[in-house]
This record gives structure tokens, sequence and C-alpha cells, in this order.
């Protein structure tokens, strides 16, 4: 063990970390076995739900910080194929939840949707702590180590976890609360801080584990998170007052049927995670036939709702630009702080914690903004704030490639312009994904509610695919080319984003009129 008189920056973050994960932890716990029916003036299944979500996350995101060093450091992939990789599989982990999501309305409910998502994920996790032989350059080397195939299956467990825990635990926020309740968009805004606690917790501890002492020790730990999270919902059940059980009573035959399907399922994630070229036809024709099954459940449905449904789609159809710009985080921007950041011996996936602390930091703030703005009936409306949002991650971009350029492209990137970038990104969140999963609950009709969650992220895995291949068209170089690559890419898509936000702004109005937010209180939960 390292004597504490020698630890570096990162040793401390790490340390720090580890302290905090263990109070949240204690306080998790406390907050599951509480007896009382609020907390900080919302019901206590809020943050059941938070610290359930919270070590879903830690596990995920700290599993992600890891994935594309992992890919080109111990696999030795290129950067443009683990570029594509990444984005193939943060694409699929946002597909699997239309799965889940339409199991869960029909027959299993949201509540056993999340356990048994969360026990696939677990083993996923767990699958990821094997190492096989150091990667080689040669792809047919790579797949005659037998231990390339575990790393494929545990990819293929954690998407098909994922859907099926994901998208639920969403649903469960909104079930706890009216329609018409004010306090919906700071409830998720909350929930969203909590889905970010375990972000920044597991990004700094897995991924120091992982780059410091060994990959398996990173990928492990992750899974012990998630195990974590599946006491937390299990005690913390009573807090839910019922909500999220089957929609009609449900055999134990049918039961274990719907969990065979969902683990049949990883033989195809499992293939469809190596042949990224198939991703492209797959997300355009499942888009197509989503798309359609929307717009027919719209056109049986009466005036007001219909038109809240095109609202809808107009909010989810944004979703593939904004994640596929800020979903850079975990690909090529990675790589460019790995590489032409002076990080002053910081290991590069504690980096991507970034992001999430700003959030815990700056969501109370957004949360408190939003019930100010809306007393005074001067809230933006989720179209506006979608618009919003465009605009700061294309800044962000902007901002970023500007400072690079003003300090010299010769000079090692200012670390503070990596700080710049993901506030910017981040403000631009709060003002989309919160919102969005909000909007999304608020809007659709309640026989669609995880089937329209589960369109949200399917969208996002669109963006989230979009993303890989704007982090392979950057890995297409090499050295000081390289840099510049990045940078003309970052300026470009900079530039669109703003460009795209002065049309949502523009079609706002039209959008909020379609939602119909006065006549909601028809509405029952």
């Amino acid at each position: 063990m390292k004597d504490m008189s020698s630890w570096n920056e990162g040793d401390w973050i790490a340390a720090i970390a580890a302290l905090t994960l263990f109070a949240f932890l204690a306080f998790g716990g406390l907050i599951s076995a509480r007896k009382s029916e609020e907390v900080l003036g919302h019901p206590r299944g809020l943050f059941v739900l938070y610290y359930a979500e919270m070590w879903e996350r830690f596990s995920y995101y700290g599993m992600r910080a890891l994935l594309i060093l992992y890919l080109t450091k111990f696999w030795l992939y290129t950067d443009g194929k683990a570029n594509l990789i990444y984005g193939a599989y943060t694409a699929l982990v946002y597909i699997t939840p239309v799965l889940g999501g339409y199991f869960a309305d029909r027959w299993l409910g949201q509540r056993k949707a999340v356990v048994f998502g969360g026990l696939v994920l677990a083993l996923g996790h767990g699958m990821m702590a094997i190492e096989g032989m150091q990667g080689a350059t040669d792809p047919a080397v790579k797949q005659a180590d037998p231990v390339i195939n575990v790393f494929w299956l545990a990819l293929a467990l954690i998407i098909v976890g994922t859907g099926f825990l994901k998208a639920n635990i969403s649903v469960i926020v909104g079930q706890l609360y009216k329609m018409t309740d004010v306090r919906r968009d700071a409830a998720y805004t909350i929930f969203y801080m909590g889905v970010n606690t375990g972000a920044a917790l597991g990004t700094i501890l897995v991924g120091y584990l992982g780059e410091t002492i060994g990959w398996s020790w990173g990928f492990g730990l992750a899974g012990i998170g998630m195990l974590a999270g599946l006491v937390i919902f299990t005690i913390g059940r009573p807090a839910l007052l019922g909500k999220g059980e089957p929609p009609a009573p449900l055999t134990r035959q049918r039961e274990y049927s719907l969990y065979a399907i969902g683990l049949s399922a990883t033989a195809v994630i499992w293939w469809l995670i190596q042949y990224q070229d198939v991703m492209q036809g797959l997300l355009l024709v499942s888009g197509i036939a989503m798309l359609g099954y929307t717009l027919y459940q719209a056109l049986k449905l009466p005036k007001e709702p219909r038109e809240r449904l095109f609202a809808v789609l107009f909010l989810i159809a944004l979703n593939p630009l904004f994640w596929g710009l800020f979903e850079q985080a975990g690909g090529s921007l990675s790589l460019y702080t790995d590489k032409f950041v002076d990080r002053s011996g910081v290991p590069t996936s504690l980096f991507q914690s970034i992001n999430p602390i700003y959030i815990v930091l700056l969501a109370p703030i957004f949360a408190v903004l939003w019930q100010w703005l809306g007393k005074r009936g001067l809230e933006p409306s989720a179209p506006a704030k979608f618009g919003l949002a465009l605009a700061q991650v294309g800044l962000g971009f902007l901002a970023f490639v500007w400072g690079t350029r003003a300090f010299g492209l010769e000079q090692a990137t200012p670390v503070f312009l990596v700080f710049l970038i993901y506030f910017l990104h981040t403000t631009a969140e709060l003002c989309l994904s919160p919102v969005g999963l909000s909007a999304m609950t608020r809007l659709a009709p309640l026989h669609l509610a995880s089937f329209i969650m589960g369109a949200w992220f399917y969208m996002t895995a669109v963006g989230n695919f979009i993303a890989g291949m704007i982090g392979e068209a950057t890995g297409g170089e090499s050295g000081a080319m390289s840099k510049e690559l990045t940078l003309s890419i970052y300026s470009e898509i900079g530039w669109i984003a703003l460009a795209m936000a002065v049309v949502v702004l523009l079609l706002s109005p039209m959008v909020k009129r379609w939602m119909h937010l006065d006549t909601l209180e028809d509405r029952q939960p």
C-alpha cells in the first residue's frame, strides 16, 4: 500500500470518493428502512429509487469510464474501432429498454422488471472482471482468445439488464406523483442527482482501480455496486406504496417464461455487439417500426392526447442530435484527454467524473429555479428547454476548440478547458434529460407509459451510435494530425448544434400548445 506522503491527486480523489461511497450506502439503507411517508417534502419512495438508481449508475458509469481505455490499451483496438464498439455498446444499452418497458407494461410490472434487470446486470459486471491475454492488433488473434467471448457476453448481459431496469425505475418515479403535481420536475431532477452521484463515485473508484491496480479490480467493484443497489431496492419496497406491480395477476409460468426470453436476448446482443456494421440498419428499421406504432396508437386517440403524442415525438426526435454530441465524453473526448491534455498524473478515467459532479452540484439549483419560475408563470416550456440544451452543447464544443487553438496546437490543452466543456454540457443536460423524463411520463397515455419511456431511451441509443460514428471519424489520424482533426470535427458539430437550437426555439410555442398542459388535471395517476 502506498505511503500517504507519496499520494498524488488521483489517490486523494479516490480516497475521498470511497469515504463518500460508504456514507451514501449507510444513508441509503436508513432511508429504505425508515417508516415515515415523506422525506424533504417528497414521498419516501423517491429516495429509495434515488439510492437504487445511484448504485446502478455507479456500476454502469464506472465500467463505461474504463471501457474505451480497456479497448485501446488492453485489447489494442485502434481509436476509430474502439469508438465504434463503444458507440454500438452504448446504443444497445438504450435500445433494450423498449423490450423491458413493453414486458413491464403488459405483464411483469415495473418492480419485477427492475429486480430481474439488476440481477442480470450484476452477473454481467462480474463477468467483466475476467481478464484474458493481453490484446493483439490482429483481429484473428483477438478472437482466438476465448476470454474475448466472455467479454462480449458480459457486455450483452449488461445491455439486457439495463433494458429491464433503466426505463422502468424511471416510470415508478412518475407513478409516485399525480400528473398535475408541481413537484414532478423537481422530483425527476432529484432523481437525476442520484443518477449522477452514482456516476461520479463509480467513475472515480472503478476508474481508479482499473487504471492503477488492474482492470478486473475496477470491473469487479462495479458488480458489487449493482448488488448494493438491489439490496436497497428490496428493503425499500414498502415505500413504493404498491406502485410498479403487474397490471394483472401473473402466473409463475408466464413470469419465468418472460425472464427466459430476456436472457435469450443476450445471444442476439452478443452477436450484434461484435458486428457494428449491422447496427445502422437495425437502428433504421427499428426506428421506423417504432414511429409507425406510435403514430398508429396516436391516431386512435382523441384530439388532445393525440397531440400530446405528437409533442412526445418532437421531443424524442431531438434525442439523437443531442446525445450524439454529448456522448463524445466517454469516447473521443476521453481519448483526447488521455493524449493531449495536461493531466498532471491524474488517471484519464477520473475526468469523466466532472460531468456527474457538476450535476450533483447544479441539479438542486435547477430544481429550485424551475419551481421558482413555474410559480410565476415564467418557466420555459419543455421544447424551449430542449432548444437551450442544444445551444449550450454547441457552445461547449466551440469554446473548447477556440481555447485550444488560442493556446496553440503544439501545446498541451489546458485542463481548465476540459472543465469548461463539461460545465456547458452539464447545464445543457440539465435542460434536457430530467425534463425529458418528466415530459414522457406526463404526456404519454397511461397504457403506453413504459413503451414511451423505452422510445425515449431508444432515440438516446441512436444518438449514442451516432456518437460512435463521430468518434470513429476523429480516430482517422495519429499524433498532431489527430488533434487537429478532432478539433475540426468538434467545431463543425458545435455550429450544427447552434443552428438546430434556433430552429427548436422557434418551433417551441407550437409544440407547447400540443402538450395541452391546461387539461392535464383530467388525467388520473
